[in-house]
């Protein structure tokens, strides 16, 4: 928190722009304004899924992760786009710089939405989002909604209360009355998982969270209940940190071997390895990645490196490490190698990423059944225990990234 918002009332804005690619694809093609537009990945296939949709598709019934054959026949005109990444990054880029324009304290959570501490700011809070809202639109072409709180988890909560461009006041002793009621599932930071364990303590409502004894809820659930037992009690002191847009743009691990190997063997084990841990690392941040990248470092110390964009977005292991080591493969001198590394990059927060192939709970399409067939291909190579799904490796000391 900056020292000027200790000892005062916080102002913070969570703002958060509107079916945020699909108002990018409008503003890049004005024709597409006021129709019912759909991003989806691979839509030329019959288990392609809606990754966002405009509001009038929305009003048709349309959703996102939707598969899209259901959302053609809710929508038989339903305008269909493929995911553009790069634009998508370059209106994200843009709204970010609006947004510093008015203060430095912004944090930025996700491609399309952010925190901004406008405590230490002279004009009103209301006057700041009003205006905001405004030139982002008018400006930039992108609507978006505002939560105004004391801190983030109730500037979150108020931000989705009035969908598209809504500007939205949630006071702390608002909460018994206006969060209370709803169901535990539209908590910020509580899954559906989260929400059917809850069930378990007779735990329906925000409200039934509330009330709760905080101990009890640290018995059951660790810290993450006594923050779950916080929130629901409008209580969240964490600072809006500016940092934030720097910690997660990759996650890698690398290793400086024991010994310098040119067994290949011994370093796919490796490798695999330095997936697992990835992954782990990819899982605990709710991220996925759209690039793979490696290190080599050869034992005169010379180091390569070199990266690869996938078509699709990632976090699995068997992914990573198929990619990593075909990198690995195709740009080895064979000879012996001192130190690997692994990073994902280009990041994505979960909820606003997207798979072109299945991507919850769908049957497993042809993509996948290739990336399963390699996985069969490189344990028959290296040994059953060289990959597993939901498996780790024997561990190394990693140098974080």
């Amino acid at each position: 928190m900056n020292q000027e918002s200790v000892g005062k009332r916080r102002f913070i804005l969570h703002v958060d722009m509107n079916s945020f690619y699909a108002s990018v694809e409008s503003v890049v093609d004005p024709s597409l304004k006021g129709k019912a537009l759909a991003i989806a990945g691979n839509p030329q296939e019959r288990r392609g899924i809606i990754v966002t949709c405009s509001y009038e598709a929305r009003k048709r019934g349309v959703k996102t992760t939707m598969p899209l054959w259901q959302a053609k026949r809710l929508c038989p005109e339903l305008i269909i786009r493929r995911p553009d990444f790069p634009k998508y990054r370059t209106f994200s880029k843009r709204m970010f710089q609006l947004l510093r324009e008015y203060t430095e304290m912004v944090e930025p959570v996700s491609i399309d939405e952010g925190y901004m501490d406008v405590t230490h700011l002279a004009s009103n809070p209301i006057e700041i989002a009003q205006d905001l809202q405004r030139r982002l639109y008018e400006e930039i072409g992108l609507p978006c909604s505002i939560g105004i709180a004391p801190n983030k988890f109730l500037a979150k909560m108020a931000s989705d209360m009035k969908k598209p461009m809504g500007i939205t006041i949630l006071r702390k002793r608002e909460v018994h009355h206006i969060l209370w009621p709803k169901h535990v599932a539209e908590m910020h930071g509580i899954g559906q998982a989260t929400a059917e364990k809850l069930k378990q303590y007779d735990i329906y409502t925000i409200g039934d969270l509330a009330q709760q004894d905080r101990y009890t809820m640290k018995q059951r659930m660790g810290v993450n209940g006594v923050k779950m037992w916080e929130r629901a009690n409008g209580i969240d002191d964490s600072p809006v940190n500016p940092q934030r847009a720097d910690e997660f743009q990759s996650i890698g691990n690398s290793t400086t071997l024991a010994e310098d190997l040119d067994d290949e063997a011994s370093l796919f084990h490796i490798f695999s390895s330095l997936a697992t841990s990835v992954e782990k690392r990819m899982f605990e941040k709710s991220v996925v990645g759209q690039h793979v990248q490696i290190v080599i470092r050869y034992r005169d110390r010379k180091t390569v490196t070199r990266s690869k964009a996938l078509d699709n977005t990632f976090h699995e292991k068997q992914i990573i490490l198929q990619e990593a080591w075909a990198l690995f493969l195709k740009h080895w001198t064979r000879e012996p190698v001192r130190l690997l590394g692994i990073t994902a990059s280009a990041l994505l927060s979960k909820e606003h990423a997207f798979r072109q192939m299945d991507l919850f709970t769908y049957e497993k399409d042809e993509k996948t059944e290739k990336v399963n067939q390699l996985v069969q291909n490189l344990q028959e190579k290296f040994g059953q225990s060289s990959i597993r799904k939901g498996a780790e490796a024997a561990p190394l000391e990693p140098h974080d990234e």
